[in-house]
């Protein structure tokens, strides 16, 4: 609209300019249309077009900012305290779920594992026993009572070794290869590169300290563009972006929507659009401000040019040319703008015949 709206200006400007003697005083007005003599000048002034749907794929701009995807971003803070014995850490390191980054002495792992290590002796002794009795029973000397009695020591043990179990586990470490005063050792949540490490030898990490290190994964980032509610119609999941970033002047980097959030920011009025987009070098880093061209899926659609569109108590309107040559004003609902023409969302139709250029002169019909 302020490009349809700076052209009709721009015309209007034009008009006050023109001298009085090239606007003919022959036009009549009846209605809404507007007749011309077929002698008259004014004929040579006006230039036409008739109407086509066209190929067009509709295109808005917006701000947007990068970021991490929250599932491939993760900041690293051990759920239990410890002094740090070892550390392999180092900024740039790859990643992948089974990497070592750092160890810790913890005294809560510690006694996790004394716990372990005596239920799992005790669970063995009546495992043991167990086995005393049945064969006891088998060979006639022994009571169902004291078998009875075994089979029940042997379950409860054996409960409070797999609990002990999950207690080790807790701690992301392995059962089967557990020794008894080993430190824990903080593996990386995922595939990815440090990003961030603040991990420094001897130091003592609080169970409730932030994060010490960052692992990410950016081969894949988000952009989050912030759409008008008044537009958020016509942007829909999977469509194709076009990102442009200042720090690389003239390169223009592919997206798809992903999500479209459902809540309308009340402050702005907008919605939060999520593009994915590639990432394998690098280039976007989250924090970045970007611009996000939506570019809606092709279609087709009437285009004229914006010259054509005229304007009068807020509402836009062309001149449509009827068999007998005659000037109709017509109301028409405007679109998007491509260049210098601008998308009918309605009031005209194919194989229609409209004043492209110089439609002004035909207002001074009385």
């Amino acid at each position: 609209m302020a490009a349809i709206a700076m052209v009709i200006i721009g015309l209007a400007s034009s008009c006050k300019q023109q001298p009085a003697k090239e606007i003919p005083a022959d036009l009549t007005l009846k209605g809404d249309v507007v007749t011309v003599p077929e002698n008259s000048v004014l004929k040579g002034k006006l230039k036409y077009m008739t109407i086509e749907d066209e190929p067009y794929r509709m295109q808005m701009l917006t701000a947007g900012t990068v970021k991490a995807i929250p599932t491939q971003f993760a900041e690293i803070a051990p759920p239990f305290q410890g002094r740090v014995t070892k550390s392999y850490i180092r900024l740039g390191m790859k990643t992948t779920p089974e990497t070592p980054l750092f160890e810790i002495s913890s005294p809560d792992f510690i006694a996790a594992q004394k716990i372990f290590f005596q239920e799992k002796s005790q669970m063995q002794q009546a495992e043991r026993t167990l086995k005393r009795q049945k064969d006891l029973m088998a060979h006639g000397v022994g009571t169902q009572k004291d078998l009875e009695e075994a089979q029940t020591g042997y379950d409860v043990e054996k409960k409070e070794f797999e609990n002990a179990v999950i207690g080790i586990k807790i701690f992301k470490a392995n059962p089967d290869k557990l020794s008894l005063g080993q430190a824990l050792v903080v593996h990386a949540p995922i595939s990815g590169e440090v990003i961030a490490n603040k991990v420094v030898l001897g130091q003592f990490i609080k169970d409730d300290a932030a994060s010490v290190a960052t692992v990410a994964n950016l081969n894949k980032v988000w952009v989050a563009g912030q759409v008008k509610e008044k537009d958020i119609r016509y942007i829909n999941e999977k469509d194709e972006c076009e990102i442009e970033v200042a720090a690389l002047p003239g390169k223009k980097l592919k997206g798809i929507v992903y999500h479209v959030n459902e809540i309308v920011d009340e402050d702005t009025r907008s919605v939060q659009v999520l593009i994915e987009a590639n990432n394998s070098d690098h280039s976007l880093k989250p924090g970045m401000y970007v611009s996000v061209n939506f570019i809606d899926a092709p279609t087709t659609a009437i285009l004229v040019p914006l010259k054509a569109i005229l304007q009068m108590n807020d509402a836009n309107f062309v001149f449509v040319v009827n068999e007998a040559g005659k000037y109709i004003k017509r109301k028409v609902e405007t679109g998007g703008t491509e260049k210098d023409r601008v998308v009918i969302k309605s009031g005209l139709t194919k194989g229609e015949k409209i004043v492209s250029e110089g439609g002004f002169y035909l207002l001074e019909a009385k």
